[in-house]
Order: structure tokens, then sequence, then C-alpha cells
């Protein structure tokens, strides 16, 4: 399992402990701490039931920067704790980072933090949603124009592994598909920003990116067959990953708290293993 996962030492997030954890994180490794706990009071333990969303959302967002909180029904006092636990989440996660991948320094900002409370398998939903089929991340309303993202995940769950499937790289995955991709309709682009449905212009990269996400949980043979991995989370562990370049499929798990942040391609130490470079080597074209 050592070309899928990297384990990282210690359980200070603060002081973690992985050797070239920079350059295996770009290779495509996911890196996984198995005592990288986040430790929760027991009013926060009260937040963790599915009923804490508001039924249109599977997961609850925090916007560290605004301190904003969407996608839940709990109001008053459970709220404003839900928001603190959230946002000290995103505390531990950017010291993680920080201590971490100190080369990329500035360079990489902050997204949302979530919390995922709703049981993965077993929910009906339509195939270009569902998140039990590998895919990489890429996402229809906010263009990333070739940023990366990278994500830092904790299984809160006191009881329960939270299951993964890892699949192969990125180049094999982008090789297989990017041909599939419809070309881009003219002026969809702007129509789409303009309109707000994006909050700003899709390039090309991120066309690309969407279709070969499509692409991907389209096919059944590739579901099937590709060169894949089974990863069970144990609970309280930390892993992370560039989830637009690692194949990933969630299979099982509820209670997960995740940090998404973002990184230009000229902030990595190897900007020919991200996926806006790999794209223009294979079609032979700028794409951002």
């Amino acid at each position: 399992m050592g070309e899928f996962l990297t384990e990282i030492g210690g359980s200070d997030w603060q002081r973690p402990t992985c050797r070239d954890a920079t350059a295996r994180l770009e290779s495509g490794t996911v890196l996984l701490g198995p005592d990288l706990h986040f430790e929760l009071s027991a009013p926060e333990q009260q937040l963790f039931s599915a009923d804490c969303v508001d039924g249109t959302a599977k997961q609850v967002s925090y916007r560290p920067a605004a301190q904003m909180l969407q996608g839940t029904r709990v109001e008053g006092p459970d709220r404003e704790r839900l928001a603190a636990m959230m946002q000290r989440y995103f505390e531990y996660a950017s010291a993680l980072i920080r201590a971490l991948l100190p080369k990329y320094g500035a360079g990489i900002s902050a997204g949302f933090t979530s919390f995922r409370p709703v049981e993965i398998a077993g929910r009906t939903i339509s195939w270009r949603k569902d998140d039990t089929r590998l895919h990489i991340d890429a996402f229809p309303s906010r263009p990333l124009q070739g940023r990366r993202i990278l994500r830092v995940f904790t299984n809160v769950n006191p009881s329960a592994e939270r299951r993964w499937r890892v699949g192969g790289r990125f180049e094999d995955v982008a090789s297989l598909f990017y041909r599939q991709v419809p070309r881009e309709v003219p002026g969809l682009s702007w129509l789409l920003y303009r309109l707000h449905i994006t909050k700003s212009r899709r390039t090309p990269y991120d066309h690309l990116m969407l279709g070969i996400h499509d692409c991907m949980k389209a096919d059944e043979c590739f579901q099937r067959e590709s060169r894949q991995i089974d990863l069970s989370i144990p609970p309280g562990a930390t892993w992370m990953c560039f989830t637009d370049a690692v194949s990933h499929a969630v299979m099982a798990g509820r209670f997960a708290l995740e940090q998404t942040f973002y990184l230009p391609v000229e902030a990595m130490i190897d900007p020919r293993q991200s996926p806006l470079c790999i794209l223009e080597r294979l079609t032979g074209r700028t794409l951002a």
C-alpha cells in the first residue's frame, strides 16, 4: 500500500512527522495520521446526529473567514457550539498544514470547513452526485482555474471506521477519459458567470476536470475493474490528499470533519504533477 498511503507520525497537530510529506502528497499519495485525534467535548458530541443538517444538504458548511454556518437546522446555543467546533477544527487543520507542508507558506489558502454527520452507505442519489463512485474533485459552481484542492479529514466517529476506495495515478485516469469529454459550448462560461451560476469564469481546465469527474462516475467498467485499494480509516484518525488528483470514493461512514485548502500550481514543489500541467501535456494546449 506504500504507493497509495504514507503514515504521519505523532499525535500533536503542530508537530507531526512524515518524511517527504510534500513530495508524497504531490505524487498522489494519501497521508494518514492514525494518532492525530481531534478531541471533542461532551456537549459537542451531543451534536452528532443526522438531524443536524437542514434536509437539503448532506453536510454542514462553515466559512472560517466570515465565521458563517450553513446547511444546519440547529439554533441557539447548539448552533454556537457547532460553529465553535468547526472553527477549532479549521485552526487545527491549518496548524497541521503549516507544520507538515511549510514550503507552501502563504501560497495556500483556506476554503470551507464541513461536518458530515450523514451515513454514506445506502443513500439514494443520482450517479453524478454519488460519492461512492470513484472520482476526482471538481466543483461545478466554483471554478478553480488550475488551483489545487488539498483536503484534510478526521473521522470523529467514536466507534466506526470510515471506508474509502483509492484509485491510481491522475495521469492514467486523465489519459483514459479526457477525449470523452464533450467540447465546450462557446459562450457558456461567460453566461454561467453572468447568471451567477458559477462564482467565476470556467476555464477549459475546469471544463475538462468536470467532464473527467462525470466520465469516471458514469463508467461502470472503470468503477469495477480499475486499479484501486480499500482504505479503512479508524475512529479518531486524520488523513489528507489532493482530491483533485487522487481518485477516491467514500463507501461508508458518518461523522467526519473536513477542511479544504486551495493551492496555486506555481506554489507546488513540482508543478509538473498538477492536473493542470498533466492535462496541458495531454491536450497540447493552454487550459488556464
